[in-house]
């Protein structure tokens, strides 16, 4: 008998919005005399804990999962109803204010709506509700902005202004590689093969990718490891004792100071280097396909955003195929 009331509902979807379709619900229920008379078969709260824990399950970093958290618990507490109640105008109108609040520009308006669609689309999928109210609430479109990327000479200005064998062992590897500042705090010792200059990283979703760093990297990290005295298997440590495993809010800190060390007129920052190597890679050659191998994009139009190409290459290839 469920399956028909949920059945008819599906039908109606079109027609009705989600207020009337939850009305319709009740109404059948009722009539049709079904068993399931608890109309809310969990709290707001915990229909969040379960996506929370879906996405965990799916290999989600607890950085992302944290996000979500974050993104949901702020909507529910300014949209108070039931979820089967909420319908597109009620985000609409969250959207709107949350940015008017805050402040905040159009691409971290359409990440909330991202995670909210996620949320919803989840809730759908699992027959929680019928239909997602933010399927109708579309991208949001943010002016396309080129982002800056590390020169050859900022490069050797962080190394200058290293006063730590560990931080200039750092900036080579994240040079070198393009691994994200997860998966650096993330690698151990062990993980690191100096004859083939390469490591193994596990990236979102836990999945395993072999990436390869330079020689310059290779000398500075052993140089890092002969003067450590500690026996934790990290890679990259505090540089004091206890020397725990370095976080990654002090990965961001330490590459934000040695910034204004070098005195550098950009923000330095861990995702930087990974979008410095891609389009330094794409710059001298290398094919897209290897470029998204090495960075572990499952799609190509991401590996896309991340690298700038030189206009001045732009220009010689003109000449040499168009001109």
């Amino acid at each position: 008998m469920q399956q028909l009331i949920n059945d008819i509902l599906h039908d109606m979807s079109e027609v009705l919005s989600a207020k009337d379709l939850y009305a319709l619900q009740i109404v059948l229920q009722k009539k049709l005399n079904t068993q399931n008379n608890q109309t809310y078969p969990y709290t707001n709260i915990e229909y969040m804990d379960m996506f929370i824990s879906a996405k965990r399950i799916e290999g989600c970093s607890e950085r992302t999962l944290s996000y979500y958290k974050a993104t949901i618990e702020h909507m529910l507490s300014i949209i108070v109803t039931p979820l089967r109640q909420v319908n597109t105008d009620d985000l609409r109108a969250y959207l709107v204010e949350y940015q008017l609040r805050n402040n905040c520009s159009k691409t971290t308006v359409d990440n909330i709506r991202r995670n909210l669609s996620s949320f919803f689309s989840w809730l759908e999928a699992e027959d929680y509700i019928i239909k997602s109210p933010i399927r109708r609430i579309h991208k949001i479109r943010t002016g396309s902005k080129v982002k800056e990327t590390l020169s050859e000479e900022c490069i050797e200005r962080l190394r200058d202004s290293c006063l730590h064998i560990r931080d200039l062992a750092m900036i080579d590897l994240l040079y070198s590689t393009g691994i994200r500042v997860g998966e650096l705090v993330n690698l151990n010792i062990g993980d690191i093969n100096f004859e083939e200059r390469e490591c193994i990283v596990y990236g979102k979703g836990n999945k395993q990718r072999k990436v390869y760093f330079d020689a310059k990297a290779k000398v500075h990290l052993k140089r890092y490891l002969e003067q450590r005295n500690d026996y934790n298997d990290a890679l990259f440590v505090t540089l004091d004792s206890p020397f725990e495993r370095l976080k990654i809010s002090g990965v961001e800190i330490r590459l934000r100071k040695l910034g204004r060390l070098a005195l550098l007129d950009q923000r330095v920052h861990p995702h930087k280097f990974r979008r410095s190597m891609a389009t330094r890679a794409i710059d001298k050659g290398m094919p897209i396909e290897q470029v998204q191998k090495l960075l572990g994009h499952q799609q190509i139009d991401t590996t896309m955003h991340y690298a700038m190409v030189n206009q001045s290459n732009v220009k010689i290839s003109h000449r040499k195929f168009i001109g």
